[in-house]
């Protein structure tokens, strides 16, 4: 990545291309090129057989300049910086300040060019590229400009497992304002990969990080909460807060409803005994074998942070909260009993 400032004080993050890709896109332009200089060559040949021997030799060097040298040269400034071989390579040509190239800017590339690749074979372009740190020839650093990668295959987004149930709008009013995008991005890149880790590491990475988040939040995380779940439900809350800031209050046209949960809780994966920390999985319409009401039971399994403690890793195990039911020992208000 080639960070470049325009004059505006804007930062540019640039992908500059490397020789591997630049050669082909030069093969591809030559090839073409060639076949073309070749054709129309043959055809000069027929037509001019009755002029004398200078004749023939300047309408070549003609020849040879506009096919070979103004040819690309006018291809790169009508495009912009795409040639044929560019294009299929998805680079660009653009200048330094990341800006489109202009006629100058090709005219140097090409006159250069003729010595560096076309008389050289591309020795003198290839070394050139090799040394420089953002693969730049010669061409490139007598006009000021920069060959980049446009096409840039796009990461997949890893999904961010939801919060437990029972911990759904319990941070309404806890005050996020000071927590920095960097920590909100360290957060987010644990949960997708927190399967991923081996449980003592991923455990004790959740503890540091729910430790930065309580200590610039000012308020403790509640007692019990595996560390993985807090970070969840509090990166809930703070996305919630994003969609409700954009959005405005109530039901926006074309948007989503306030308190819209964005894609990445979705629902809950399904995740075998192994996954929950030992907690066999639900089956049928009835409670489950650990006292989850009829609400939570069918086909709604618990997250890998859900057992906490009991997925084989040291730390506090959750307990429910204080209320009153009938006989499941379900918490008033929260529809979730966590396993002993």
């Amino acid at each position: 990545m080639s960070e470049l400032v325009t004059g505006e004080a804007v930062a540019l993050e640039l992908r500059p291309a490397r020789l591997p890709s630049r050669a082909l896109a030069v093969l591809i332009d030559l090839t073409v090129a060639v076949v073309a200089y070749t054709v129309v060559t043959v055809a000069l040949v027929t037509a001019t057989a009755s002029l004398d021997e200078a004749a023939q030799v300047a309408v070549s060097i003609a020849t040879f300049l506009l096919v070979l040298v103004g040819t690309p040269i006018a291809v790169e400034t009508l495009s912009h910086g795409r040639s044929l071989g560019k294009l299929a390579c998805g680079l660009r040509v653009v200048r330094d300040d990341g800006g489109p190239i202009r006629f100058r800017h090709a005219l140097v590339r090409g006159a250069i060019g003729v010595v560096e690749i076309l008389l050289t074979f591309g020795v003198i372009a290839c070394v050139a590229s090799l040394v420089s740190a953002r693969g730049r020839r010669l061409g490139d650093v007598f006009a000021g400009t920069l060959v980049v990668r446009e096409r840039i295959p796009e990461a997949r987004a890893g999904f961010v497992p939801p919060p437990p149930p029972w911990l759904a709008g319990r941070f309404t009013e806890l005050d996020l304002s000071a927590v920095p995008d960097g920590l909100w991005l360290a957060v987010r890149q644990y949960l997708t990969r927190m399967q991923q880790l081996d449980p003592q590491v991923g455990w004790s990475m959740a503890e540091r990080l729910a430790a930065d988040v309580v200590a610039l939040t000012g308020a403790p995380a509640p007692q019990g909460v595996p560390p993985a779940a807090f970070l969840a439900a509090v990166l809930q809350e703070r996305q919630a807060r994003e969609v409700r800031r954009a959005y405005g209050d109530g039901r926006a046209v074309g948007g989503p409803v306030v308190g819209w949960v964005p894609p990445s809780y979705g629902p809950a994966p399904s995740y075998g005994p192994a996954a929950a920390g030992g907690v066999p999985e639900v089956h049928g319409a009835g409670a489950s074998p650990q006292g989850v009401p009829r609400e939570t039971a069918p086909g709604a399994a618990m997250p890998p942070f859900a057992a906490g403690p009991a997925a084989g890793v040291p730390g506090p195990a959750p307990k429910p909260a204080s209320g009153t039911g009938e006989g499941s020992g379900a918490a008033s208000g929260t529809g979730f009993v966590p396993p002993a």
